[in-house]
């Protein structure tokens, strides 16, 4: 096993930066009170300007103002207000019809399934590939009725970048609301709302070493939306519960520490990964587009053999990574993104995620090819399938 453990598993979680703690200590321990408006008391006040000035960060970030960024618990919760209540607000006034893609994260893919069991229909859109939507079937799917069109930024296991810009303005010629969920894009990919025809937008913090637990949604001033959590008045109304001031404030020191310089870094550890893997390990394949993919992510298949043996032999060498085998999930199915793009179960089973993070180097790439290339050797060579 190697000195230090290597973690290419970053789209699951990042390991928070000591910098990002930094800045979220005072508001546990000092400026701890409930946010409370101009004419409370001090310290609350205080907790307000603090979630204030993390509210307008990051909604500058997305190009967008204060009052159209709320916070959230994190990417599930914010996929989960934008989906209902979207449908909440426009179930009487426009209709019951919500396109979504079949490769979508999980937060998106349930949502529309609760909301098929109370009546709407769900049209799924199948994707190409290299995890592409076919834009000329979102036109032709889109009727009177479509109240939303959710379609990811890049998605979660293949990274595949998707055309948002124009999917976005295929929803605004149309009169739909467009929703993405850029959970794994933000702070890495540009994304700027006035160029980007976006009605709600999902980010959260736990992809670019901030705290979990805290996620926000960008809703364009205007867009119709009710409230689906019954509670207080925080958030603009819009969703209930104390601030997690702490919480925000990290999120907003996580994305001033996210340089263009790192995601150049971060494509380079990539690239590493993707060329010595494919040249040098027979029988694989790559997952998604070579190009318009996320910066930090690979994603291969490895024919022959179980991602889950890849991954449990990776560990014991030092090593964390992600698998689609059905081994590694609770619903004990293969990846539905593998399979969305046309995948067997065979490939589904045998692909292995890396996803590199600030604290990962080229010497990482380097070293978790060369662990690569004697596993699967060593795994083939008791496979019945994996024999030349």
């Amino acid at each position: 096993m190697q000195e230090r453990f290597v973690y290419l598993d970053n789209a699951a979680a990042t390991r928070l930066d000591e910098r990002v703690l930094e800045a979220m200590t005072p508001y546990f321990f000092d400026t701890f009170a409930v946010a409370t408006s101009e004419f409370g008391y001090s310290l609350g006040i205080e907790a307000r300007e603090a979630l204030t000035e993390a509210r307008e960060k990051l909604a500058g970030t997305l190009g967008a103002s204060g009052e159209e960024f709320i916070f959230t618990s994190g990417s599930t919760e914010s996929s989960n207000i934008a989906l209902k209540g979207v449908a909440l607000a426009l179930v009487e006034k426009k209709g019951k019809h919500i396109i979504i893609s079949t490769i979508e994260d999980f937060p998106v893919l349930y949502s529309a399934q609760t909301l098929e069991k109370q009546g709407f229909r769900v049209t799924r859109l199948e994707v190409d590939g290299d995890g592409f939507v076919n834009l000329d079937k979102l036109k032709a799917e889109i009727n009177d009725g479509t109240i939303l069109v959710s379609v990811q930024h890049a998605n979660q296991e293949i990274g595949t970048i998707q055309d948002i810009e124009r999917i976005g303005t295929i929803c605004r010629d149309k009169g739909v609301l467009f929703h993405t969920d850029a959970t794994h894009s933000f702070c890495r990919v540009e994304f700027d709302v006035k160029k980007v025809p976006a009605d709600l937008v999902t980010v959260a913090a736990h992809t670019i070493h901030g705290p979990k637990g805290i996620g926000g949604l960008y809703i364009r001033q205007g867009t119709p939306l009710a409230k689906w959590m019954d509670g207080g008045f925080q958030e603009f109304n819009l969703r209930a519960g104390l601030e997690n001031i702490p919480g925000a404030v990290g999120f907003a020191r996580a994305v001033e520490l996210v340089t263009p310089e790192e995601t150049q870094r971060l494509q380079a550890i990539r690239d590493r990964i993707i060329d010595r893997t494919l040249a040098e390990i027979p029988r694989t394949t790559l997952n998604g587009h070579r190009r318009q993919r996320l910066p930090q992510n690979a994603n291969v298949t490895f024919h022959f053999v179980e991602g889950e043996s890849i991954t449990l032999h990776l560990d014991m060498r030092g090593f964390a990574v992600s698998t689609g085998s059905a081994c590694f999930s609770r619903s004990l199915e293969g990846s539905h993104v593998i399979y969305g793009i046309g995948g067997d179960h065979e490939r589904a089973h045998g692909s292995i995620r890396f996803t590199p993070g600030r604290y990962n180097s080229i010497e990482d790439a380097d070293a978790v090819v060369a662990a690569l290339a004697e596993i699967v050797h060593e795994l083939r060579e008791i496979s019945p399938l994996g024999k030349e």
